[in-house]
């Protein structure tokens, strides 16, 4: 969001809890992003992309999901879309310091860290901001994008609307028996979703699996072993046998959607406006599109000579993201629900759906250009570098 505003004129504090843990080095993250192509328009435009260690980003060319039980699949590819890969898989860790690199630099852009915020008080020009050690500022502007458990929404008394998925994704680092060839894949079984995301090295994956939490309990509870020969057995061996080679962590799936997320003086993004279910991945490139979007209208707004902190004058930024936001919840619900159990004619509709699909160039193009950001009502940034085929 700081290097979105940084030509705007504007002098900006990023205050954070913690500085940047550096490019990371020797085995894989455990938390990784699909980038999209819209992400990575963006990333680049504000020079975090090319601070990347590009020897640990994984591009991917071609996607397969299919359903366990039943006969449907589809299969996706970046040449069908004249593009030369769908997205990225990237190390959290990797876009975090590349960022914080770029900001370091910037003339505009005050890191304060390691510091939280502890009190905001609005007023009508301004919103005042306590910090650790009794520390002082003044905004015309505060923005959160403090994550799910925000304490500027929580200050700024921001309805919430969530429910709990009933399920825990585990996340861990794998070595496979047969090259991934730089194709993400996803298989849907009766209790979740598996991922296999491509790392850079050819024989290594990083798997997010959501599970009902009566079954993750399970697996988390396994000896290593066993674990393996589960995930081989639920992924069909597609990559052939499986082998965790890091940690392996679980976390609870939550949606949260803030009913609001401006008032004067304050504004929110990212995962502290909404979170949503990880099979499509979309919950960074969301965060971005926001932090570019939000930017662009700001930047506007001062062009304008507008008040660019009042909630009238943000409203149209508020309605914007809100929608494409609340398209994504709706389609991860629905994705949820329509592979979940083993209905007989459940499976059957699913089947049936995946295998259209895969048939229907027209529908396929569709889903794989809005998963790759190249579809929706775009901020600039996301456009500037974007390779649109005719």
């Amino acid at each position: 969001q700081a290097l979105a505003l940084e030509k705007s004129g504007l002098s900006i504090a990023v205050i954070d809890a913690h500085s940047s843990d550096g490019m990371p080095i020797g085995e894989p993250e455990l938390r990784v992003s699909a980038l999209t192509l819209a992400s990575q328009n963006i990333l680049e435009s504000l020079g975090g992309w090319q601070r990347l260690d590009f020897t640990r980003v994984a591009p991917y060319q071609k996607m397969s999901v299919w359903d366990k039980d039943s006969f449907g699949k589809i299969n996706f590819d970046a040449d069908e879309v004249q593009q030369p890969q769908l997205g990225y898989i990237v190390e959290n860790q990797s876009i975090r310091h590349a960022l914080w690199q770029q900001a370091e630099q910037s003339q505009n852009i005050e890191l304060l860290v390691p510091n939280k915020i502890r009190q905001l008080v609005f007023g009508k020009q301004e919103c005042f901001i306590g910090l650790d050690g009794d520390t002082q500022l003044s905004a015309r502007l505060v923005i959160g994008a403090d994550g799910a458990n925000s304490l500027v929404k929580k200050l700024a008394n921001f309805p919430q609307t969530f429910w709990d998925y009933d399920q825990c994704a585990i996340v861990a680092t794998v070595k496979t028996t047969l090259p991934h060839d730089n194709v993400a894949r996803q298989i849907f079984t009766p209790s979740g979703p598996l991922a296999f995301l491509p790392l850079w090295d050819k024989h290594h994956c990083s798997i997010v699996w959501s599970q009902d939490e009566a079954r993750s309990t399970e697996l988390m509870a396994m000896s290593m072993d066993e674990f393996n020969k589960a995930i081989s057995v639920n992924f069909d061996m597609s990559l052939g046998l499986c082998e965790v080679v890091s940690d392996k962590q679980s976390y609870s799936l939550k949606m949260r959607y803030t009913r609001q997320w401006i008032k004067d003086r304050v504004a929110i993004i990212g995962d502290a406006a909404h979170t949503i279910h990880p099979l499509a991945g979309q919950g960074a490139n969301l965060g971005i599109l926001d932090a570019a979007a939000l930017a662009e209208h700001i930047i506007t707004l001062i062009e304008l000579g507008k008040d660019f902190a009042l909630a009238k004058d943000l409203r149209a930024f508020e309605r914007w993201r809100k929608t494409e936001t609340l398209k994504m919840v709706a389609s991860m619900e629905g994705f949820k629900r329509l592979f979940a159990g083993t209905h007989p004619i459940k499976k059957l509709f699913r089947g049936a759906s995946l295998c259209m699909a895969e048939n229907a160039p027209f529908a396929k193009n569709s889903i794989v250009r809005h998963a790759m950001g190249l579809n929706g009502e775009l901020p600039a940034l996301a456009k500037l570098k974007t390779r649109e085929s005719n």
